[in-house]
């Protein structure tokens, strides 16, 4: 393996791939930062160039642009408030908290920090366990995928928000605007309500920069209006102390192993990964409170998580020819234009691109963060711009982002619906990351669910019957308790405290 190794590096350092990998890891961070292109269209329009370049570069190239997107997203997630792409959804959380209280310095170097550790120890790990551990994923069928995206979605709306109730609300919107468009197995279109424009369903783009972008654009000009924000909120670091950066280590190395095998299994993807690892590192932190009101650690996890599952889709991808995602699905497609099938036998097969593809991205992670670890205190000093001008330059962003997917007027004016229907949750607490999530994991959930039933005849215990299956639903159901049980706990201990004060 170390030959192997050594023998991928020696395919990774010749200066054509060297420059291919910069490039991609350049193009890459730039479409993270901007809003509404992400990695699959950026992977898919630079398809054509695959056929003017050997096959070990073509895959360099791309897999750079993808992992170089992960790193790119949470500069406007915290700066601003909008997901540069779908993973960068829950650094919003934190990430723009910490933003609004002077730390934007500390938020960016956490994610540079953790998006490097968890790139790297995921290619580790993707260099000696690659074949084993992809092997278990075989085991995940249709029943055993619908339940871990029912698990995911219940720790999300278990911890999201004030109140689990109106989390599960906001979860349920998500799945009903999933379910607009095409019906997979029938055909027929479904909540389009005649309108063409809605056959494709509704873009997550669309809908993330609506509810995060726009609301808070209408957010913050009520609070300029009435006086209730200040003027300038300036940086007080630029960078990250050292006591934080051992305080978030933990969350680094639980998002980055959390991340990774969150990513091997096909369909799940990033997004699922970063919620996930984020859920549990609420779940047991001493002080759970504190997330969702500007916590390191919120946003240390999620990064490093969404990452790492950027490096675990690879691995399905390689040793089972399996893409984890829309990314690494035209990753694939690429693949086998050049004439490759992936598999169990590729590694013998064609070991140049394999084990150049590792040892390129131990040096692309390199290359992130010398491009990001100078900018940081560049993107920093975007929040002494006073609110007044960067809210507008928030808006034309968002707006040329959205139109740049379709040259949709239905688009815009879906964003716009998005945005009020935002500012409205916001100023009643119901939480936005649950009908995200909803989103991008309907049409997936659905789909799994239709898949089972077709292959059980009609038969619901299918999902009871997968041992896999049934302890995701029973994790999922323990999640939407488990708060109702903490807080019963909670009043209980007060009441029996309150009663021994009395009676002393």
């Amino acid at each position: 393996m170390l030959d192997s190794l050594l023998y991928g590096f020696s395919v990774a350092f010749t200066p054509f791939n060297v420059a291919i990998a910069f490039g991609g890891c350049l193009v890459g961070t730039v479409v993270g930062v901007l809003p509404g292109l992400g990695p699959t269209g950026t992977i898919a329009i630079l398809l054509p160039l695959v056929f003017s370049m050997p096959a070990p570069s073509a895959l360099i190239m791309l897999a750079a642009v993808y992992y170089g997107a992960m790193y790119g997203g949470s500069t406007t997630s915290i700066l601003v408030n909008i997901p540069g792409e779908s993973a960068s959804v829950v650094t919003t959380l934190d990430g723009h908290k910490m933003a609004l209280q002077g730390r934007a310095g500390p938020a960016l170097a956490i994610c540079a920090i953790g998006s490097f550790v968890a790139g790297t120890f995921s290619i580790i790990i993707l260099t000696f366990i690659g074949a084993p551990v992809a092997g278990f994923a075989l085991r995940f069928g249709p029943a055993e995928f619908f339940s871990l995206m029912v698990f995911g979605l219940s720790t999300v709306a278990s911890l999201t928000g004030k109140s689990v109730a109106k989390a599960i609300i906001s979860t349920a919107l998500g799945l009903m605007m999933a379910t607009i468009g095409i019906d997979l197995v029938s055909g027929a279109p479904r909540y389009t309500f005649g309108n063409p424009f809605l056959l494709d369903g509704v873009d997550f783009v669309v809908v993330a920069i609506g509810m995060f972008a726009v609301s808070e654009v209408i957010i913050t000009a009520e609070e300029l209006r009435t006086g209730k924000r200040g003027q300038i909120v300036k940086a007080k670091s630029l960078w990250i102390s050292m006591k934080e950066f051992v305080y978030s280590i933990g969350a680094i190395m639980r998002g980055t192993v959390i991340g990774f095998f969150v990513g091997i299994l096909p369909g799940a993807g990033a997004t699922l990964a970063s919620f996930l690892s984020y859920d549990i590192e609420k779940r047991f932190a001493k002080h759970p409170e504190k997330f969702g009101e500007g916590e390191i650690r919120g946003v240390a996890c999620p990064e490093s998580a969404n990452n790492a599952a950027s490096g675990g889709a690879l691995l399905p991808l390689l040793t089972l020819g399996i893409p984890g995602g829309g990314a690494t699905a035209v990753m694939l497609g690429a693949l086998m234009m050049l004439g490759i099938t992936p598999g169990p036998l590729l590694f013998q097969k064609h070991p140049d691109l394999v084990w150049g593809l590792i040892a390129s991205m131990y040096l692309g992670n390199l290359m992130l963060v010398l491009l990001n670890w100078p900018l940081v205190n560049l993107f920093a000093r975007i929040m002494y711009i006073p609110a007044r001008y960067l809210m507008p330059i928030v808006l034309v962003i968002s707006t040329v982002g959205v139109w740049s997917l379709n040259q949709s007027k239905m688009d815009l004016v879906l964003m716009g619906v998005c945005g009020a229907v935002g500012y409205y949750m916001r100023k009643h607490d119901y939480p936005l990351a649950p009908v995200l999530l909803g989103l991008i994991l309907g049409g997936r959930m659905e789909q799994s669910f239709r898949q089972a039933l077709i292959l059980s005849q009609g038969d619901a215990l299918i999902f009871f019957q997968k041992p896999i299956s049934i302890a995701l639903l029973i994790g999922a159901l323990l999640f939407l308790f488990l708060p109702y049980a903490l807080e019963k706990s909670r009043q209980l201990r007060l009441a029996r405290e309150a009663a021994i004060n009395e009676d002393t």
